[in-house]
């Protein structure tokens, strides 16, 4: 078995649990967001989200880049200076905890020129509470980038993918049953962040990751944020390119328009679901063969990673393509259905960043880190730009439509990047004949203009669209060796037998 084999299995056996957090993470998230939808008004569910926009960029500034920069500077003491360790943690917590009261303090005395920027004297009241939860998220933010430094994925999955999501569902759900009003949806924000604080804190010091104590090494501070402003500008551009659409439009239509548009986005953003499981193990593999020289192995790597991520993906993408109206509907409502435009615009996006594969994370491996930073700008201007000139003419259409394209951008000149420091790149044959084969089957159906009412007469289509695209990538021959030796992994993982369908591939390989 060759080496890209024995890579692509560990990451088919390893990436079981960080997919399955993420699917609870994302899907909690998603019916807390669909019940606060429905049961508040489209203002206010809009008036929720800008300020779930304004925490977030706070928590970006607040962490200085320092969830980045903490792995790599954990296990950089751990093999020169392990002493530092005990005292870089307790700096880094120290740090980011007086930043996090002080943006509170900002946030709370500013909420009312905040509001006026976005017209919503609702904003203001909702600022001045969420505020109080930035401390909480923030530090929880630190521990667990403090806990991946010791090669740990535990304290993600568990808390911030399991315990916060699940206790601001049930707390939501709470508020709906006892008919609260909407500034509950707030103190139940502030009280799941606190909740999952204080129980990733007890769980750390249980199993002795960390020791809480009071020490600050000013030196050691400096040094830490001095190597993390890099990142935190990164970052900083990351928060533009993903929150860029809900600001302007707040800005230029209003929370109305804010809450309608983000029935379509988070339903968008479910789709590299399976991109960023994957990322996880593929980074630690494929720099072992970068470092070892081995950018053919590598390479094979991406490409057979890249195919079975899009293929993963295509049943999600084809419904949101194909029938957006019935996907807001499903989840949303009848309100609701002026976003689906806007679905099936961001749904083309992030599914072309889904078929470019991990292009960023590799050009990191390759040390180029700087070129992301530059990439990363420039799709970031290029939003901001569209989004100027789109969103007051053609409202969610404009906005959808520049998120797509810095997107698309970005994902251009990463990918061409790559492909001239490592000549790697996801387009093998048997990639490229299941991708002209789903845009040949999608424009099809989608040319037939299918009157769908929802999403149960979306699911039949469905499958058959599939049963066919199946049948055809079988029968071009599309099918790798490493395909199957991936599925035997899963196999072996799952504890099941695949013998009818490993039997069909391999007639086709």
């Amino acid at each position: 078995m060759s080496e890209a084999s024995q890579a692509l299995q560990k990451i088919a056996r390893g990436t079981g649990i960080i997919f399955a957090g993420t699917v609870i993470s994302m899907f909690f998230g998603f019916l807390s967001r669909t019940l606060i939808a429905r049961y508040f008004s489209t203002g206010e569910y809009g008036v929720f989200n800008l300020a779930l926009t304004v925490l977030s960029i706070a928590l970006v500034i607040a962490t200085l880049g320092f969830p980045n920069s903490l792995p790599r500077e954990i296990a950089f003491y751990k093999e020169k200076d392990p002493s530092r360790i005990d005292k870089l943690i307790p700096t880094a917590l120290i740090i980011v905890a007086l930043s996090s009261i002080l943006l509170v303090m900002f946030l709370i005395l500013e909420a009312g020129n905040i509001a006026r920027i976005f017209k919503d004297e609702r904003l203001a009241q909702a600022l001045t509470v969420i505020a109080f939860a930035l401390p909480f998220s923030a530090l929880t933010s630190i521990i667990i980038s403090i806990s991946r430094g010791f090669g740990r994925v535990r304290e993600r999955v568990y808390f911030q993918n399991v315990v916060y999501p699940t206790a601001f569902l049930l707390l939501i759900i709470s508020g709906v049953l006892l008919n609260l009003d909407f500034n509950f949806v707030f103190l139940a924000y502030i009280t799941a962040q606190a909740f999952t604080l204080l129980a990733l804190m007890v769980d750390a010091s249980r199993m002795k990751i960390l020791r809480f104590r009071f020490y600050l090494d000013l030196a050691l501070g400096k040094e830490l944020i001095a190597f993390s402003i890099p990142l935190l500008f990164t970052g900083i551009l990351g928060f533009v390119m993903t929150w860029a659409d809900t600001l302007m439009l707040g800005y230029y239509k209003g929370s109305e328009v804010v809450g309608l548009y983000n029935s379509a986005s988070p339903i968008a953003k479910l789709l590299p679901v399976f991109l960023s499981s994957a990322s996880f193990l593929y980074v630690p593999l494929a720099s072992g063969f970068y470092a070892r020289g081995k950018l053919d192995e590598m390479g094979r790597v991406y490409q057979i990673l890249t195919k079975w991520v899009f293929l993963l993906t295509l049943p999600l993408f084809a419904l949101m393509f194909l029938f957006p109206k019935a996907v807001i509907v499903f989840f949303f409502g009848e309100k609701y259905v002026p976003a689906a435009p806007a679905l099936q615009i961001l749904a083309t996006g992030f599914m072309f960043h889904t078929l470019l594969g991990l292009n960023g994370l590799s050009l990191i491996i390759a040390g180029e880190s700087r070129f992301i930073s530059l990439s990363t700008f420039i799709a970031s201007v290029l939003n901001v730009v569209l989004n100027t000139l789109l969103i007051p003419n053609y409202g969610m259409i404009g906005a959808a439509t520049a998120t797509s394209v810095s997107y698309l951008v970005s994902n251009l000149l990463n990918s061409i990047r790559l492909y001239q420091v490592t000549n790697i790149h996801p387009f093998s044959r048997n990639y490229v004949k299941p991708l002209v084969i789903s845009f040949v089957l999608l424009g099809i159906i989608k040319a037939l203009h299918l009157n769908v009412p929802n999403i149960w007469y979306a699911i039949p289509v469905l499958v058959v669209f599939l049963a066919v695209y199946s049948l055809l990538v079988l029968l071009s021959r599309s099918v790798d060796r490493e395909d199957i030796d991936l599925l035997l992994a899963i196999e072996k993982k799952m504890g099941i037998d695949l013998k009818i369908i490993k039997k069909i591939l391999r007639r086709f390989v």
